[in-house]
């Protein structure tokens, strides 16, 4: 039992070590969005892995603890202009905390929940657990962006986005108020979100084929 906890620990921290490697690589590469948010080199691999290997109280505890090296390592020059007076970022305190809770713990940590589907085929388990993580945390900075920066919709549509011009007009005539933040939410965490969600499947369903990744009873 001492064996297995000390394999399980010392897995566990080599997999959160590559998903930071691979997000640091993906800032290296630029592939950060302007406004916050970023595709990756399919950095939220190593914690779907966890998951489906050690089950969901384990994967949501391995990505809680990668929730906080985001908020607190990752993305610390984003999230402390959340409390500097006179950044353009500076907001209640209130309203900052909120926006790390969602944005940060509560988006990563969810995706502990890609080990729901572990009893399944690892070839079915992987990728689908990918999936169902992934979009957990999709839904997750989809309802912070609408509450805490819907304010930004309309510029956006109209000015901000590189969008197909028919596509911005398309929001701007059939969605307004609270409707036109969630669909830019929805829009601006898809530009990012939904490829890595696509990138994310495929990978984890072509490391489903190696065979030693196998889950252990939780």
């Amino acid at each position: 039992m001492k064996q297995l906890s000390v394999r399980r620990l010392t897995t566990t921290a080599i997999l959160i070590a590559i998903s930071v490697i691979l997000a640091f690589l993906s800032d290296a590469l630029g592939l950060r969005l302007p406004f916050g948010g970023s595709l990756t080199l399919a950095s939220m691999l190593p914690l779907v892995v966890a998951s489906y290997l050690y089950g969901v109280r384990w994967g949501l505890a391995t990505s809680f603890v990668y929730a906080l090296m985001q908020m607190l390592i990752l993305s610390w020059h984003t999230v402390s202009a959340f409390f500097i007076p006179g950044s353009d970022s500076y907001t209640a305190l209130w309203q900052a905390l909120l926006i790390c809770l969602i944005d940060y713990v509560i988006a990563y940590t969810v995706i502990g929940f890609s080990g729901s589907v572990r009893r399944l085929k690892k070839k079915v388990a992987l990728p689908l657990g990918a999936f169902i993580g992934l979009s957990l945390r999709y839904l997750a900075h989809v309802v912070s962006g609408a509450i805490f920066y819907g304010a930004w919709a309309e510029w956006f549509f109209e000015e901000g986005s590189e969008l197909p011009a028919s596509f911005n007009v398309f929001f701007l005539e059939n969605f307004s108020g609270a409707g036109l933040s969630i669909a830019y939410s929805v829009v601006y965490n898809g530009l990012y979100l939904i490829p890595e969600i696509i990138l994310t499947t495929i990978c984890a369903a072509a490391i489903a084929f190696l065979p030693q990744i196998s889950r252990e009873e939780a």
